[in-house]
């Protein structure tokens, strides 16, 4: 189901205006620029003719972050890289940030969240409803990127088909996870399965990255000469992961993997220039990678993307 024009205008007005990145998205003239707003649910973006936005579909404190993050370094180590980047030790605050983005016909949205309630609000924020996906990407199968899939029992997503790693869908159906059992195989049979290099719909091709989970994917957006890569849980943090790749993460099941993927695609990113969005990067989980020393420093978006 392909949105009508009164959604499509909707998306626009309403989640794609407020963004345009310098590099990647394309720039509007100086009289078509939007009015400020306040942080929301959904902030959009464009990647040449793709539009689309991230959408907050929720977020939360977590006590002791270094029993999630630096699980390989001192706590004096810890505290001293959090202290010199103005973080607590004492809590980490997550962000759940699924994406949507229009690509011709095709209505893509890239994980779902914790919940249908969180994913449906961020999706009314940007002017749409779960009707209007009609196509669903898991990136991974954490819970936090397929809890929105169902809604008491039935799809949230009444329209869409459904497309994963065909590594990630075999790994977790073999383990008899619930939330798998619960919220990803009941939506099997409209279940597509894709691999390195595939494309889902027009400018948007899967790129393998893993070790987060052993089927976790990226997805590079591409348009017009632009770029922008949808970095999933590439990096669970924006210091304590992301600017120190090799800090061990409690998430990651092959920690050496995850931490080599995350060398080879930040290296990527930083070396190219390219904007990225990361689920669990500060909303609006946008910005870009720098080198820095051996490491990385995340450069959040700020108003050159208005």
């Amino acid at each position: 189901m392909s949105l009508s024009m009164s959604r499509r205008q909707a998306l626009l007005s309403t989640a794609i205006a407020p963004v345009a990145a310098a590099t990647a998205f394309s720039a509007k003239a100086a009289d078509e620029k939007p009015a400020m707003l306040p942080m929301g649910k959904a902030r959009g973006f464009r990647v040449g003719a793709l539009e689309g936005a991230t959408l907050l579909a929720g977020t939360a404190p977590r006590p002791e972050p270094q029993s999630i993050f630096g699980l390989n370094v001192s706590a004096e180590e810890f505290a001293s890289v959090s202290e010199s980047n103005y973080i607590t030790t004492d809590s980490a605050q997550f962000f759940f940030t699924p994406t949507v983005l229009r690509s011709g016909d095709e209505v893509v949205l890239f994980d779902t969240g914790l919940n249908a309630g969180g994913i449906t609000a961020a999706l009314a924020e940007a002017g749409m409803s779960p009707d209007d996906i009609t196509k669903v990407v898991l990136t991974h199968m954490h819970g936090d990127h397929i809890g929105g899939l169902m809604n008491d029992g039935a799809p949230t997503f009444a329209n869409a088909s459904y497309v994963t790693g065909q590594a990630e869908f075999d790994h977790w159906a073999a383990a008899g996870n619930e939330g798998f059992d619960t919220k990803v195989k009941p939506l099997a049979e409209k279940m597509s399965f894709i691999g390195e290099g595939d494309s889902i719909a027009p400018g948007i091709t899967a790129m393998a990255a893993f070790g987060h989970t052993p089927g976790h994917m990226n997805y590079m957006l591409e348009s017009e000469g632009k770029q922008l890569l949808i970095a999933a849980d590439l990096a669970n943090h924006y210091v304590w992961s992301l600017a120190y790749p090799d800090w061990e993460v409690k998430f990651d099941m092959d920690k050496t993997a995850a931490a080599a993927t995350r060398r080879k695609v930040l290296g990527m990113l930083a070396a190219d220039k390219l904007p990225m969005i990361g689920y669990h990067m500060p909303f609006p989980a946008a910005g870009f990678v720098e080198t820095r020393e051996d490491g990385f420093r995340y450069v959040p978006v700020s108003y050159q993307l208005l």
